[in-house]
């Protein structure tokens, strides 16, 4: 079994222990919030442990007759034996492959993610998009009930993003928003065009998964940290003292910067955790790389040069690539109504499992 999954379970294990204990204090029994609240972490906590329990009682057997397989018997003896044990392997994997499952699914289901957005092709033009997906995706997030928390920004003076980073987190946040992985494209006339012509212009979109920091580990000596002043879209300075941090990660050479909030210590912290998520997100596209090529193309790898999705503000279009849909909903879509076009995904990709 994974080390993260068990370490997981270990962790819940003890908190089930406590909350035996909490529920049979007299204070929790006469306070009924607390008893409701400890009853239904205790029930919750206990249907996640039950495989893992029988796991851990099939282990201690397999290892016991491990033990006495090494030993002399008659060989009717260790042939029951041997039998049992191939028995109880057969369980052990059957129980190790429920629990990842059940663990694969929770984690899809609410891992919160990162979202970095960054102007492409296009010029000011292109930052303004930025901005546009911006506000689509916390208008999303906000219908949703999910949180929505800044990190970082680069504005540009007419009011849009050369890049915007922020987080998102709620339940079924990655399952939903994973395939905006990509470049989208618009088609519109821009506010700085005189001659009312339609111009193209790009954004990338990433999401990230955030991990637990236990999951990617970072040595401290594969970091060089650089401070300095935050400065505003013109360059003028925001800031008094130097509380913007620039993180480099010497083994990839990404580079992180966090200027935004007043505090060093609160960018630095925001901009590992940005870190963090690209660099899993680098682990999971070298896994996905040893995946078939199949498995890849199912609706796209949600790599930043794939071209996932057009809004053609013109004929009120949005065309979304990977599978051939196009809604004539574009405001619709842009005022945060994604589920048109990601439940349409999400049925594609089950269909492709």
């Amino acid at each position: 079994m994974e080390e993260k999954v068990r370490h997981k379970l270990e962790e819940l294990e003890q908190r089930y222990l406590e909350l035996q204990n909490l529920l049979t204090q007299k204070e929790v029994l006469e306070d009924p919030s607390r008893l409701s609240q400890y009853a239904k972490e205790f029930d919750e906590i206990k249907e996640k442990l039950t495989n893992f329990q029988e796991l851990k009682e099939t282990e201690k057997q397999i290892k016991e007759l491990e033990t006495i397989l090494k030993e002399k018997h008659d060989s009717e003896f260790l042939k029951l034996a041997q039998e049992e044990h191939n028995r109880l392997k057969v369980k052990y994997n059957e129980l190790e492959e429920k629990i990842v499952k059940f663990f694969n699914k929770e984690e899809t289901e609410y891992n919160d993610i990162i979202m970095e957005i960054r102007q492409g092709t296009g010029g000011l033009e292109a930052s303004l998009f930025a901005g546009d997906l911006y506000r689509m995706y916390t208008k999303y997030a906000n219908a949703k009930g999910w949180q929505v928390e800044f990190i970082s920004c680069h504005p540009t003076e007419l009011g849009g993003f050369k890049e915007i980073i922020f987080g998102i987190k709620g339940k079924g946040v990655y399952n939903r928003l994973k395939f905006e992985s990509g470049v989208h494209r618009v088609q519109r006339i821009p506010t700085t065009e005189a001659g009312g012509r339609i111009h193209t212009s790009t954004a990338t979109v990433a999401v990230l998964k955030e991990p637990d920091p236990i999951e990617i580990e970072i040595d401290p000596k594969d970091l060089r940290i650089d401070v300095f002043r935050s400065s505003g879209p013109g360059g003028q300075s925001v800031n008094t003292t130097d509380s913007a941090v620039r993180i480099t990660h010497l083994p990839t050479g990404i580079v992180v910067t966090c200027q935004d909030e007043r505090s060093q210590l609160k960018n630095k912290n925001k901009a590992m955790r940005v870190l963090r998520a690209r660099l899993l997100d680098i682990k999971i596209k070298e896994q996905m790389s040893r995946m078939s090529s199949v498995r890849k193309a199912q609706i796209g790898a949600g790599e930043r040069s794939e071209k996932i999705r057009t809004y053609n503000f013109p004929d009120h279009r949005v065309t979304d690539h990977r599978i051939g849909l196009t809604l004539h909903r574009l405001d619709e879509i842009m005022e945060g109504n994604l589920d048109l076009i990601i439940d349409e995904l999400l049925k594609k990709s089950k269909e492709n499992e």
